[in-house]
Order: structure tokens, then sequence, then C-alpha cells
């Protein structure tokens, strides 16, 4: 069986080339290094992001198949259209980055744990104070009820979680940031793995190939400006149409 590599033997900003990742547990790259801004930022510009539980040490992933979300392309369910048309609530960006984080990382029913270990909360609060992770809020009478946060580099946004604490609290924030990146030419939104959750909404299995082809470019090119200074008050970006689901 093939050692992994230790980042130890890779300096920043260098890591194994992603098509040694191993095919079981499928996209395991490396481990060890470090969690500083210009590691993860050299990780995102690769395709290859860091994944591992409290137990083990820091591992990075670069799977065989990435989900990746079109924004243009988000599936809204027809009960979350009409959320969104009743514009009870009010969505922001960076307004708390800490608190979305904290949401984030709190055990879930059900798994009991969080990837989200304390380690990744600093690494990733330090990627905010750069300039490079944000987040979404989804606020209903000035309480935080729901949103989700990730990094991003270039034209390229790599979403890392989400929280609800009120039914359809994250998907307002998503649905916010879709027709955000839509008027700004953001043109995915990387989701890292498959989920059915993931599915339902748009998602969809890029091979890593394409994917890394795809976001060589993007990483490369320029921020849109002001793409993460802008505030809505609670509507939606037009000119913008969802894919409106039959489902409810």
């Amino acid at each position: 069986m093939a050692t992994l590599p230790s980042l130890a033997h890779f300096p920043v900003p260098f890591f194994p080339p992603v098509a040694s990742a191993w095919r079981e547990p499928d996209g395991l790259l490396a481990w060890g290094g470090d969690l500083s801004v210009p590691r993860l930022l050299a990780g995102y510009q690769r395709g290859i992001f860091p994944w591992f539980s409290a137990e083990d040490p820091i591992l990075w992933w670069s799977p065989s198949a990435r989900m990746v979300l079109d924004p243009a392309a988000l599936n809204v369910r027809r009960s979350l259209a009409k959320v969104l048309r009743n514009k009870a609530y009010t969505v922001s960006i960076n307004r708390d980055f800490a608190a979305v984080l904290a949401a984030c990382a709190a055990p879930r029913q059900a798994s009991g744990g969080t990837w989200i270990v304390p380690e990744m909360q600093a690494a990733y609060l330090a990627l905010h104070h750069a300039g490079h992770a944000h987040s979404v809020e989804t606020w209903v009478d000035g309480v935080l009820v729901g949103g989700l946060y990730g990094v991003c580099v270039g034209q390229m946004f790599f979403g890392e979680s989400m929280f609800s604490h009120q039914a359809d609290g994250s998907k307002i924030a998503l649905a916010h940031l879709a027709a955000h990146f839509v008027r700004h030419g953001m043109p995915w939104i990387d989701c890292q793995m498959h989920t059915p959750h993931l599915a339902r909404l748009g998602a969809a299995l890029v091979p890593r190939d394409r994917f890394i082809q795809t976001l060589t470019p993007l990483v490369a090119a320029p921020t849109p400006p002001q793409l993460w200074t802008y505030h809505w008050d609670n509507t939606p970006a037009r000119p913008f149409v969802w894919a409106i689901s039959p489902l409810v």
C-alpha cells in the first residue's frame, strides 16, 4: 500500500500532484503541514482542501469527482420561492462571520460531532481577517437564523458549510448568494463532496481533471469589484430567475 505523503516534505506552496490522491478513501492526498493562510490558499488554488476530525492529523483531499453548483442552476422549491417572495427576513454579507462559523461548527444531531474543529475555526477566522473567507447571513427580527461561509479565490467560491436555526435559513442565504454571483459573473460554487441535499439544490459532480482545468484560470482571475462589500435588505437580485422545482 502506498504511503500517504506528509506535507512536512512540501513547503508552502507545494502539494503532491492531485492525480496521486488515493482511490480509497477517495481523494485523500496528504497529511500534516499547517493551516496557515498561505498554505490554505495554495491548497484551494490547486483544488485541495483540509478535512479531518479532532482525533486525526490534518488531512488534505482532492476527490476524483467534485460537487459543483452553477449559481444560475440553483433549484428552488416552490415552498422556498414563496418564502423568498414574502421577504420576512434580511440577508447580509460578512455582518457576523464569527457567529456563522460558530453555528456551522456546532455538533449536528445526526452525527454528534463536527469537522470544524477549533484549529479549523481559527484558520477560517484568519482567512476572513485576510479578506479571503466570507459569510452570508439570514436574519429574522434581528436574530441570526441561518447562513453559510466559504472561501473566495479570484472568481471561484469554495463553499465550506451552512446552518439553519429556522426552516430555510441557509437556503435563503444560498439563494441570495447565487443571484449575487450570477450578476457578478461568478460561475461556480465548489461544494466538495456529493450529498443528496446538494444534488437536490442543483449541484452536479464534475470529474477532477475537468474541475482543475476550469479552476486554474478562475483562481488566477481578479475577484469582481465590490463582490464582498454589497449589502442586501431583503430583495434578491434582478434580473434573475431561479429554476423552480415542482416539489413543495
